[in-house]
């Protein structure tokens, strides 16, 4: 594994990009300007999280529907977050389909 410019080996770095969802993403994104894996799972940390916080605060104000809604972004984010965490620890640059294209794009 590569080291980054923080000293941490890559992978560490980008399973700590997901640790606190898109505010780690937000830190290693400001902080790693050279290695392009820890960039990458930075962008995709900031872009998958940022969307659930949003879709998650906005159906939460709906009426009956929201709160099952509501359960439904919390599952699918907890079990995005593990699938992220573990791939990042491996090594791996596993792309979301849509995030992962766009997280590909910003960060080069």
């Amino acid at each position: 594994m590569e080291k980054t410019s923080t000293g941490l080996d890559e992978n560490i770095a980008g399973l700590l990009c997901y640790v606190l969802g898109w505010i780690s993403g937000l830190v290693f994104i400001l902080i790693e300007q050279n290695n392009k894996f820890v960039r990458f799972h930075a962008m995709q940390s900031i872009i998958v999280f940022s969307v659930l916080t949003v879709a998650s605060f906005i159906f939460g104000w709906m009426p009956f529907i929201g709160g099952f809604i509501g359960f439904v972004i919390w599952a699918l984010g907890l079990a995005l977050w593990i699938v992220l965490i573990v791939k990042a620890y491996q090594g791996t640059r596993y792309k979301l389909p849509w995030a992962g294209n766009l997280a590909e794009k910003w960060v080069g």
